[in-house]
């Protein structure tokens, strides 16, 4: 019964599929916008591999968008503005 509900209500018992990172100076950018009500915050998770090593920040701002394509493109450019402000600072 609450995977029929799940259904019914548009959720997912199998998560989506992770899209394609953007690139951005040896870094990969995931835009991951964090849904509250009706907006959404600016987030992402931004990964480099360092001496086959994955390491990984969890970028998320106080900003929020009125939607989620807005939120995907401040997102992207909230973390390429702290990749170039602070490079492997981010893993620190």
């Amino acid at each position: 019964m609450p995977s029929f509900l799940s259904r019914l209500f548009g959720k997912s018992d199998t998560p989506a599929p992770e899209a394609e990172p953007i690139l951005h100076n040896d870094f990969r950018i995931f835009p991951e916008p964090i849904k509250e009500g009706s907006i959404f915050r600016i987030a992402a998770r931004v990964e480099r591999t360092v001496n086959g090593e994955v390491k990984t920040h969890h970028l998320i701002r106080a900003d929020t968008r009125p939607s989620h394509d807005e939120a995907v493109e401040a997102s992207v450019a909230k973390a390429k503005q702290a990749i170039d402000q602070l490079g492997d600072g981010l893993f620190s």
